[in-house]
């Protein structure tokens, strides 16, 4: 596999959690392949980062690509093959943060039937090489929001479906790094950023508006 340097299918920015900045999402959604990650967990609502359930309504109703990422009592019921209550209606993925010891068949194969019975597909968080189970797809993320950046990427290549990259990505490194990424030619891949498109902890799309700029060099 060679690697070479290959600009990502979309970048998801996570962490949108408040109303005033759908206008400016809107804006930069219509010049850039963004995806806008929304997260989920009971107990957490209105906090930086976890939108309230009003907020969250709003988000949905933006015409916005999105992912609900889902974490806490929530995503280990998915895993474990319930199903909690969770309206998903508007969003295109379902990442399924449930932790960071690996993920058994049968939590892949659950994670896969409640994403399905919602018409998306799931993503789960690796934090090795990336599993050759195709029912989800994988998100190498060693930071979960903390904005710890990897020493070694693991390889992407075509047998993957759709994979990508997450720890420690900011405006001021994510143009060298993305020569850091062995992904083959022909393969899709994403970023997602949390921690580094925030100033104080707030949410900053200045910040999301400079690292499109270099990622899609316009």
């Amino acid at each position: 596999m060679t690697s070479i340097k290959k600009t990502p299918a979309f970048i998801t920015f996570t962490g949108v959690d408040r109303v005033d900045l759908i206008p400016g999402m809107q804006a930069l959604a219509a010049r850039y392949p963004i995806e806008w990650g929304v997260l989920f967990q009971d107990g957490r609502e209105g906090q930086p980062r976890f939108p309230a359930s009003d907020v969250r309504q709003a988000i949905r109703c933006s015409g916005l690509r999105l992912s609900a990422h889902v974490c806490g009592e929530a995503a280990r019921a998915i895993v474990a093959g319930q199903s909690p209550q969770l309206d998903l209606a508007g969003f295109s993925r379902l990442q399924v943060n449930h932790g960071f010891q690996g993920s058994s068949d049968i939590e892949i194969r659950n994670s896969h039937t409640y994403a399905a019975c919602y018409g998306m597909r799931a993503a789960l968080q690796c934090q090795g090489d990336f599993p050759s189970d195709t029912r989800v797809d994988w998100l190498y993320d060693l930071s979960f929001g903390t904005g710890i950046q990897p020493r070694i990427w693991p390889s992407l290549d075509v047998d993957h479906p759709l994979c990508g990259y997450s720890g420690g990505f900011s405006s001021a490194n994510i143009a060298a790094l993305l020569d850091t990424f062995p992904v083959a030619s022909q393969v899709a891949y994403w970023i997602d950023m949390e921690s580094g498109v925030r100033t104080d902890d707030q949410f900053d799309l200045e910040k999301c508006a400079a690292i499109c700029r270099q990622v899609f060099n316009r």
